[in-house]
Order: structure tokens, then sequence, then C-alpha cells
């Protein structure tokens, strides 16, 4: 699989990209926190963070999938959750990891995961899973994340659980 390496500097070329695997995942759903267009304002917000990373994994000739995110500001934290206060340094928000149907259960998630970490200098990666796919949790079990709490951070967003893993 080839990886390809994105920055701030590139937000608006791959912004398209992003979109479009993201309506190809969610194209089975009518909810509309997973709408295209309650999405761009999620990428919109993460891109235009300086220190953004996104890596995306193409085979075959096409999108595999994406992950992105940036660190948190000293002591920033997941909006409706504390962060718990035995957890010390730098904290790198893995805000997005996204994979088309056609690759899941492949191991292709991980590798795109993992490269992205291989760029992260912080103590630990947190992210946030929907309560209601407790699949997806797993796997991020599997990858030695850490259940510490859950939060909703929004009136009309799901209940996530908060997720960290130490780096």
């Amino acid at each position: 699989m080839d990886l390809k390496h994105y920055t701030h500097a590139d937000a608006r070329d791959v912004r398209s990209l992003l979109l479009d695997i993201h309506d190809e995942a969610y194209a089975d759903t009518s909810d509309q926190f997973h709408s295209r267009e309650r999405f761009s304002c999620y990428v919109d917000l993460w891109s235009s963070r300086e220190d953004w990373r996104c890596i995306s994994g193409w085979e075959e000739g096409g999108p595999v999938g994406y992950t992105y995110g940036s660190m948190f500001k000293p002591g920033g934290w997941w909006k409706g959750h504390r962060r718990p206060s035995d957890l010390k340094g730098s904290v790198f928000a893995l805000s997005e990891l996204m994979v088309v149907p056609k690759w899941r259960g492949t191991g292709r998630a991980a590798i795109i995961h993992d490269a992205l970490l291989k760029e992260v200098e912080a103590a630990m990666v947190s992210l946030l899973v929907e309560t209601a796919r407790p699949r997806v949790q797993a796997l991020y079990e599997r990858w030695n994340y850490v259940k510490v709490g859950e939060t909703e951070p929004n009136e009309d967003t799901p209940t996530y659980s908060v997720m960290v893993r130490k780096l």
C-alpha cells in the first residue's frame, strides 16, 4: 500500500478526498450526524490547525482510507470529558480513521494508523469511538488503547468512549 502524507498546507488540496471517502464509508446511513455537510465542518476545523497531520493509503489505483489529527494544546482534552489526572504529558488527538468498506478487515487501517503515529511526538494519543460501535472500540483495544471514560460533546452528538494509548 502506498502512503501519502499531508500537512496543514495541503488541507485544501486533500479536502475533497477526505469527504469522498467519508461519503463511501457512511453510504449506508441516513443519520444526519454523519452527513457530508456536517463532516465537512469537522474536516475544516481540524485541518485548520497548523500541526494537523494526515495520511492516506492507496492501493489498486484508489484510496483505501485515511487518518488525521493534531496535538491538543497543553492541558487540552476532549469537549465534555475531564482529562484524567493520572494522564501526564502531551497528547495527540486522533480525530479520524476511516477506511472504505472494500478494505475493512484487511489490516490496512492499522498500517495507516501506525504510519501517522510514527510521525507524532507526544506522550500519548487519544481518540473518541461511538459507544454504539463496540467492534470498533474492541479494535482499538487490540491496538493497546484503554477506555478512560465517556463523553457526549454536544446535545446532538452520539455518546463516545474516550480512549488513550501511551506512546
